[in-house]
């Protein structure tokens, strides 16, 4: 079987202007791709570069060659910017103090030592209004007005102590507020026990009626009542009551 060559020519002949067209086209692919090798990265002295650089004279701090490509150089420049943007904005804070909270403590970040803002105001219990005593830790409406009643009952508080014997006064409670209130025992109001009768005795919560009475015959029988240990004495009150009845009493004529 034979092939006539005329048709196969045709294919892959090519006339004049073709083949100028595919010459050109190969030429500019050539310069394309060898373009890279053609033409070979620049090195640039280190001296050149500190008279036209600002801050070039920091190029010291890389691995010293003596000639140094661009590419190296824009890397280097970028990195010493971050940097140099870095301590720009940790020096806003520098110079300032820093607190963090701790409850009522803080702690200055910069000295790394302790403050305490919070500044402790002795409440009198005698003369506090409830306002006063709700801005005390676990003290409520109810409590607060528990305890003014309580001080009017008794004449006053003598010591921070009797807030224990406050109705609904839990014992936690009083271990958070001790050490924030203070009783001024001269607000106290005193009775004159050789003159008091029976009503205004008795208004005295650590009496008992029996008490008031005893105490009332002992006065008609013996006169005066000279001091506490009158009471104690003759067993009109116990020794453990008199601690808490004494302030609350006086023994003039």
């Amino acid at each position: 079987m034979k092939f006539k060559s005329e048709p196969i020519k045709n294919w892959f002949g090519f006339d004049r202007r073709e083949r100028r067209s595919a010459s050109i086209l190969l030429l500019i692919t050539i310069l394309i791709f060898g373009f890279r090798y053609l033409i070979p990265d620049k090195n640039i002295e280190l001296e050149d570069l500190t008279g036209s650089i600002p801050g070039a004279e920091n190029l010291s701090e890389l691995s010293s060659p003596e000639k140094i490509s661009v590419s190296r150089v824009s890397k280097y420049y970028q990195a010493k910017e971050s940097s140099d943007s870095s301590r720009k904005h940790q020096s806003r804070y520098q110079g300032k103090e820093i607190f963090t909270s701790f409850g009522n403590k803080t702690r200055d970040v910069k000295s790394g030592q302790k403050s305490d803002n919070r500044q402790k105001t002795l409440i009198d219990i005698n003369t506090s209004d409830s306002m006063a005593l709700v801005r005390l830790p676990g003290i409520g409406p109810v409590l607060s007005l528990r305890i003014i009643k309580y001080r009017h009952l008794l004449g006053g508080f003598a010591r921070v102590e009797q807030l224990r014997e406050v109705y609904g006064l839990q014992a936690e409670t009083f271990e958070l507020i001790k050490s924030r209130v203070y009783a001024d025992s001269l607000s106290v109001t005193q009775i004159n026990i050789n003159s008091a009768g029976y009503k205004e005795l008795s208004h005295l919560p650590y009496f008992d009626s029996y008490e008031v009475t005893s105490i009332l015959k002992y006065r008609e029988l013996k006169g005066r009542i000279k001091g506490i240990r009158d009471l104690t004495d003759n067993k009109l009150i116990s020794p453990e009551k008199a601690p808490k009845v004494s302030p609350y009493l006086k023994f003039d004529d």
